[in-house]
């Protein structure tokens, strides 16, 4: 059995998705991305790639989106702290079983996000490869102020590398090279990532002027336009499809509404 993956304090760990129809989501994104599906609770599936966990798909009816959980070592802690940077508690801490523990939050600007306390579910074990979860970026209208909010309560760091904003968790690369990827750093410096890349938990975006700011998910594919083209067969929408130097990217919204982007990897050179 691989080791599994860990997630320290102030990482992003885990998304799901909240869809109004269980059963077509999770037909929609086993067609997409080859996912199976494990009812773990009524109206809750882990989304597995591979038997791996790789994501959660929630029926609800608040609304088809993306939801981002930070990983937390005391739910009850971080939740004070959201509180003392201004941030709000929208519910929780609230026990799921012997899975762990979950805070649904907002920022001060109302940006939701959630933190995930591990108890046997520790997060994603699958990420960075073509059907799994890449990144969660941060669209916000004040990248200033929401960047000193997260970074009191998570301890972020934020880079500046020109074409971007990277956020980053100082000494998460040492713990993936110290665990699951051990020829992290090498590997990277191999396609000369930016310094500090093996540290990113997301990148910093400001909000487009017509966009709702929120964290908006990505997930690696191996090639953008034949998993936009099949998106669309399932039901799906293809919003835009841009290219930058790193990736070839498809924004997309589901056949319920929910967005996301679809990212393949394209390292100069």
């Amino acid at each position: 059995m691989p080791e599994p993956r860990t997630y320290p304090e102030g990482v992003t760990s885990w998304v799901d998705v909240e869809a109004s129809d269980l059963d077509a989501a999770q037909a929609f994104y086993g067609g997409l991305f080859g996912w199976t599906v494990e009812q773990v609770a009524p109206g809750y599936a882990i989304a597995k790639l591979d038997g791996q966990d790789v994501a959660g798909i929630a029926g609800g009816s608040a609304g088809p989106a993306w939801n981002t959980y930070v990983a937390v070592d005391d739910a009850d802690d971080a939740a004070a702290r959201v509180r003392a940077q201004g941030g709000q508690v929208i519910s929780g801490p609230d026990a799921a079983g012997e899975a762990g523990r979950s805070v649904a939050c907002a920022d001060p600007a109302g940006v939701p996000f959630r933190l995930w306390q591990a108890g046997r579910r520790l997060g994603a074990q699958v990420a960075n490869m073509p059907g799994a979860w890449n990144f969660s970026d941060l669209h916000t209208t004040d990248p200033m102020a929401a960047m000193a909010f997260y970074g009191s309560v998570f301890g972020w760091e934020v880079d500046d590398l020109g074409f971007a904003s990277m956020i980053r968790r100082p000494g998460y690369g040492d713990h993936l090279a110290a665990t699951v990827d051990p020829g992290i750093h090498e590997r990277q410096a191999g396609v000369s990532a930016p310094p500090g890349f093996a540290d990113a938990i997301g990148w910093l975006a400001a909000a487009e002027p017509d966009e709702q700011a929120h964290w908006h998910v990505s997930f690696t594919v191996a090639d953008r336009d034949a998993t936009a083209d099949h998106l669309e067969r399932l039901g799906g929408t293809v919003l835009r499809r841009s290219d930058t130097d790193w990736t070839r990217e498809a924004l997309v919204r589901d056949q319920q509404g929910a967005i996301f982007t679809a990212s393949q990897f394209t390292p100069p050179g």
